[in-house]
């Protein structure tokens, strides 16, 4: 008799290997033998991959969809995309559903975002451009940084990414911005900003968030994570799903 296989994909923000082992081991203890289960997982962005292989067509696609819908509610929220996406396309899609446009004003991921966001086909109908403000002569300069702020807070601070996300808009004359800010290392940390430490801004038109967060790992790690947090951050605004995190004081 001939097998069948059916495949589904959950993406997921913001896990440790650790801990989603501990949210998992009940859903894989209940899989049959014929469903196979694959988790891929770097830079806090998880792929876990269901591979069914069934002689009855009809069955094996009524338990793997009701699979699929099971880690969906496993992880609610912390979900990126029910499907084979990065972070990038969900993102895409969100604008290009919106007509929305996008531009980014990036100083420790040093053009990353942009390089996610060109790598996705037909992305120019809704990205603009980058500025690539690493020196804080060009925050100033271009995207109208306060230089009284970079001398009181520091580049990598709540008040200097707001304004560059902020800049990039006027600049660019976009809906949306993402602005990163941060150190990667594997020098430059401070007992008060430690390396790994990145603000990180998200504008959805009038709306603006910004956060910190302070990644492990070695300077390109720093700057994945950070890079994938700040594209989190603006699906959850487009999404309207946006939670802010606790109050942090890097002062």
């Amino acid at each position: 008799m001939a097998q069948h296989t059916e495949i589904r994909h959950v993406v997921i923000y913001g896990y440790t290997r650790d801990e989603l082992s501990r949210l998992l081991r009940h859903f894989e203890e209940q899989l049959p033998e014929y469903v196979k289960i694959s988790i891929q997982s770097e830079n806090l962005m998880t792929r876990v991959t269901l591979t069914g292989v069934n002689s009855g067509i009809e069955l094996l696609r009524f338990k793997m969809n009701k699979y699929h819908r099971n880690l969906n509610d496993i992880f609610t929220t912390d979900v990126v995309a029910m499907d084979d996406l990065t972070p990038a396309e969900v993102l895409g899609n969100l604008l290009r559903e919106r007509e929305l446009t996008v531009a980014f004003a990036e100083s420790c991921t040093g053009g990353n975002l942009a390089h996610r966001i060109t790598q996705v086909p037909g992305s120019s109908a809704y990205f603009l451009g980058s500025v690539v403000s690493y020196s804080n002569d060009v925050k100033a300069n271009v995207l109208g940084v306060s230089r009284s702020d970079l001398s009181q807070h520091g580049a990598v601070s709540s008040e200097v990414v707001t304004q560059m996300a902020d800049g990039v808009c006027r600049l660019m004359r976009t809906d949306c911005a993402i602005a990163t800010s941060g150190i990667a290392g594997p020098d430059g940390g401070t007992r008060f900003k430690p390396v790994g430490t990145v603000w990180m801004a998200a504008r959805l038109q009038d709306k603006i968030v910004t956060e910190c967060m302070h990644f492990k790992g070695d300077r390109n790690a720093v700057i994945e994570q950070a890079t994938n947090h700040a594209i989190m951050m603006l699906i959850g605004l487009l999404r309207n799903s946006y939670e802010a995190p606790e109050d942090f004081n890097d002062e």
